[in-house]
């Protein structure tokens, strides 16, 4: 199995830790992992803000980058699912196509494709509020969402609680988006800051501890509201926890 480490540009530059953390979990877990060095952003801004075209030269690179691997595996799932489903700014060679259906999320790879549910060296004497993004929710099929009449499920919950210590927290509004969505925050910023300003206080409300998610986009987010509101919450990713970080 030929793995690859797709590491966002924003995770890259504000979060490098936790694209390390993914690395090593990855190696824990007996993967030998690659990190092309010549990677840049997906295209998911330019696609998202309209400009579909702009992302081609994105695109183009992410897909000569990562060609020739069995899986792809990124930290975000807002990233990989630009990847798997609106990766279409180029034309849509085998290669391509390939790299398109290779691209995971760190979560669902853990979960659906090496079915790994035992971290014996992770531990995280925390309680918890488990944040699932809309990508994670409704385009990933992470989580179960409230809007669909469907038997309850999480597969972030599932490897999480396999972790010792951990004490989760159920905020009132469990899939409520943040307020991120990436260039909506910038376009419609008071209406993504009430958003994120309602999310933290939900968490803290519930007596969390720690908001922890496989989206950073949306924990950076959430982590300047709560700052600005000066309350008590932090913020981890799954991939720390998990690879053993304690907080």
């Amino acid at each position: 199995m030929k793995v690859a480490l797709f590491v966002p540009c924003f995770i890259d530059a504000f979060y490098p830790e936790v694209g390390i953390a993914t690395l090593e979990l990855l190696e824990r877990l007996g993967l030998d992992v690659d990190y092309p060095e010549a990677q840049t952003c997906c295209g998911q801004p330019m696609a998202n803000s309209g400009a579909h075209k702009d992302a081609a030269g994105a695109e183009r690179v992410f897909a000569r980058n990562f060609a020739d691997y069995d899986y792809v595996v990124g930290p975000s799932a807002s990233c990989i699912h630009h990847v798997r489903q609106h990766f279409t700014a180029i034309e849509q060679t085998a290669a391509v196509r390939k790299v398109r259906a290779s691209a995971f999320e760190l979560t669902e790879f853990l979960h659906d494709v090496l079915n790994v549910r035992d971290f014996p060296w992770a531990e995280f004497p925390h309680r918890v509020g488990l944040h699932n993004s809309c990508s994670a929710i409704r385009h990933l099929r992470e989580s179960s969402a409230s809007e669909i009449a469907e038997p309850a499920f999480s597969k972030p919950r599932a490897l999480l609680e396999r972790v010792k210590g951990i004490e989760f927290v159920a905020p009132a509004r469990p899939d409520e988006c943040c307020g991120f969505g990436g260039t909506f925050s910038v376009t419609e910023e008071a209406v993504s800051v009430r958003m994120g300003q309602d999310k933290v206080r939900d968490h803290v409300g519930a007596g969390a501890q720690y908001i922890v998610s496989g989206d950073m986009s949306c924990l950076m987010h959430q982590q300047g509201c709560a700052e600005r509101m000066k309350l008590d919450a932090r913020f981890i990713h799954i991939a720390q926890i998990l690879n053993g970080a304690r907080g």
